[in-house]
């Protein structure tokens, strides 16, 4: 008789990368656990995943980033813990505590309630954002050994909540002597396949390009990744031996936006006449975001370009991601395609 298979904790299910995790993990045979902060999203996340894998193995527990309820129950009977769970706002708060506490203090909230239930392995979502920002040299390239400055002056309030969460995680780990197993994944800017209207925030880019929301072309740039690469890392990360004590850069190079608006140019010649041609310069960005809180929000990130290296995941963990086309055309017949184009 076949043992039972293994139980996933996967927190934020209901966010791009979560959903993206519940549907590989669920096709590759596990039994998986959603973390929501409400349960009536249940029904509707149920029937996106459908969609793509059978449900039958899937159920949803109630847990917010902010409250101890619900954490010691999410992980009963799991073998591992995926934690994406994090706030990622659209408009950058007043209070950069608004994200700081929740990211930092709902990651040691499911790190805690982890290692007393007795998980194997813990997988965090950091970003590309805890690697790449505070330094005052950007033209090198970024591995998992750089950390970024959370009070340099490239920061927003996302980026620092991304690095002090990380770096507290790593502080429990190394100051509680656990033998549960924690590694991190440190994604780029991530694109791909979108399941529903609430789609992530980086399609951002896209859905304004397609819709003629930019007036110009800003010079600002992300390393790019698809969505389905970074749950693959993700599992990869999860089922290896090799990954205890291990950070992961997720992320293929970099890519301006008028780069971008360029091969949408040619990949969707129907929208061409909403794309913009002309590069606005710096200091009309600038003045804009007086105005924009938006456009503030990422005012410090003009003409940076952060290159990543992520060979240590394809030569660890045989990582394989898609190139920044296929991410980028795949956002943008998703977007179509459910109507917000």
């Amino acid at each position: 008789m076949s043992a039972e298979p293994k139980l996933v904790l996967v927190t934020g299910a209901s966010g791009f990368i979560g959903t993206h995790c519940l549907i590989q993990l669920l096709e590759k045979g596990y039994r998986v656990r959603g973390t929501l902060r409400s349960m009536d999203r249940s029904d509707s996340i149920r029937e996106i995943v459908g969609k793509h894998a059978k449900t039958d193995k899937l159920d949803f527990v109630e847990c917010d980033l902010t409250a101890d309820s619900g954490w010691d129950q999410a992980m009963q009977g799991c073998s591992y813990v995926l934690h994406i769970a994090s706030p990622l706002p659209r408009v950058a708060p007043k209070d950069p505590n608004e994200l700081i506490q929740p990211a930092t203090q709902g990651a040691l909230r499911a790190l805690k309630a982890a290692d007393l239930a007795g998980i194997k392995r813990f997988v965090m979502t950091a970003s590309t954002a805890s690697i790449a920002y505070g330094h005052s040299n950007t033209d090198k390239v970024f591995t998992e050994s750089d950390w970024s400055d959370p009070d340099g002056t490239d920061n927003s309030a996302y980026t620092r909540s991304k690095t002090i969460a990380e770096k507290a995680a790593w502080k429990y780990i190394e100051s509680s002597k656990t033998i549960m197993e924690f590694c991190t994944i440190n994604p780029g800017a991530v694109l791909g396949p979108i399941l529903e209207n609430d789609y992530g925030t980086s399609a951002e880019i896209v859905l304004k390009l397609l819709t003629g929301d930019f007036p110009g072309l800003p010079a600002l740039g992300y390393p790019l990744v698809d969505v389905r690469d970074v749950a693959d890392l993700h599992i990869r990360a999860m089922e290896s031996d090799k990954s205890r004590g291990q950070r992961y850069l997720c992320a293929n190079e970099f890519m301006w936006i008028s780069d971008i608006a360029e091969l949408l140019r040619e990949s969707h010649p129907q929208y061409a006449k909403n794309l913009p041609a002309m590069k606005l310069p710096n200091w009309a960005v600038r003045l804009a975001s007086l105005f924009d809180p938006v456009t503030r929000s990422v005012v410090f990130e003009l003409g940076i370009s952060r290159e990543c290296d992520s060979s240590k995941a394809k030569k660890i963990l045989g990582w394989q991601p898609r190139n920044n086309r296929e991410a980028i055309v795949a956002t943008a017949d998703t977007l179509i395609a459910l109507g917000l184009v």
